[in-house]
């Protein structure tokens, strides 16, 4: 009898050493993204903004980590303003409105966390 194989992350090979910023690529007047992993407590997905898109103000009912990959952009939190560049990161609360715009091209890495 063969062992079972565990299933492979949604996007890139499982034990795979995979470059953040390749797994999208940017459109032009667009948003793209790509699903890395989907589970019961929570998701990771990778998006690529084209400089001046966004995502419009909205909440969710969970944490969600955003790591800046590539570029710039402001992300809005209750009405307050940051500017994240590649590199950086930030925390978006559960329940507080939030908005995402590229103030030029963009990509992050977004993490909720379900509990």
């Amino acid at each position: 009898m063969q062992p079972e194989i565990p299933l492979k992350p949604k996007g890139f090979s499982a034990a795979e050493v995979t470059k953040a910023t390749e797994l999208v690529d940017y459109q032009d007047g667009s948003i793209v993204s790509r699903e890395i992993t989907k589970k019961p407590t929570g998701n990771v997905t990778v998006f690529a903004f084209d400089e001046g898109q966004g995502l419009s103000e909205h909440t969710a009912p969970f944490d969600a980590l955003v790591y800046a990959l590539d570029g710039e952009a402001e992300i809005t939190i209750s009405g307050k303003p940051y500017r994240l560049k590649s590199g950086e990161l930030i925390l978006m609360p559960a329940e507080q409105a939030h908005a995402v715009k590229a103030l030029k091209r963009f990509k992050m890495i977004l993490t909720m966390i379900r509990s």
